[in-house]
């Protein structure tokens, strides 16, 4: 893996948030920015940004409706992992009254990261075979940080989520970064926690950098 320290600020010693300024969005170098708690959330210029506080979510506890968890068992819909990648990230993109972050050159970088093996989505399908919701994120070692999450038909995004949290868990998962709290993840059951701690969780996490291979039936 190429080396970016003198690129990237460090993290532990930066008081600043934004760590990096341009650069790309190839493989070798997002993998040495997630495995040190930096990630890119801006375009033009890109920015790389390690956030104190840290939002994460326990694997444990996911905060979810009474009517989710009955539409969950109702099973009106197909789960699937890594089946539509790209069309994933085009949906979370897909705002009506704000900007995205989630511009073509992120749509490139990380699907070629997903090519590679790092980047993987959920997909929730309705049961006449639409796209109604899903997540994306990135998975190393036991490491996933969630990167968005979208919903076309009620409450597909949280089925989503759940069933992520799931196969993350029966892996032996350790760390799920959630990156900056907003509305609906602190609903869902994210909380923060300051940069030293997440980074000193983040080494545990990563220090056997494997891929993830998720599972491959429909759920």
């Amino acid at each position: 893996m190429r080396d970016f320290s003198d690129f990237f600020a460090d993290p532990r010693h930066s008081i600043e948030e934004v760590v990096g300024i341009g650069g790309d969005l190839k493989p070798d170098r997002l993998i040495y920015a997630y495995t040190r708690g930096i990630f890119p959330w801006a375009d033009k210029p890109l920015l790389w940004f390690s956030l104190d506080p840290r939002a994460i979510f326990d694997l444990n506890v996911l905060h979810i409706s009474s009517r989710v968890h009955r539409r969950i068992r109702q099973k009106k819909f197909t789960v699937t992992f890594n089946r539509a990648f790209e069309q994933v990230m085009r949906c979370c993109a897909f705002r009506t009254e704000e900007q995205t972050w989630i511009t073509e050159n992120f749509l490139q970088g990380f699907t070629n990261f997903h090519k590679e093996g790092y980047a993987h989505s959920v997909e929730v399908w309705d049961e006449n075979g639409r796209l109604g919701g899903g997540v994306y994120g990135v998975a190393i070692g036991k490491f996933f940080a969630g990167e968005s999450m979208f919903s076309f038909l009620p409450d597909f995004g949280k089925i989503g989520l759940y069933f992520l949290f799931e196969a993350l868990k029966k892996d032996g998962f350790t760390l799920f970064d959630t990156q900056q709290m907003n509305p609906v993840t602190l609903n869902l059951g994210a909380y923060e926690i300051p940069k030293d701690k997440f980074l000193d969780r983040l080494s545990l996490a990563v220090a056997i950098p494997n891929k993830w291979v998720p599972p491959m039936d429909e759920i």
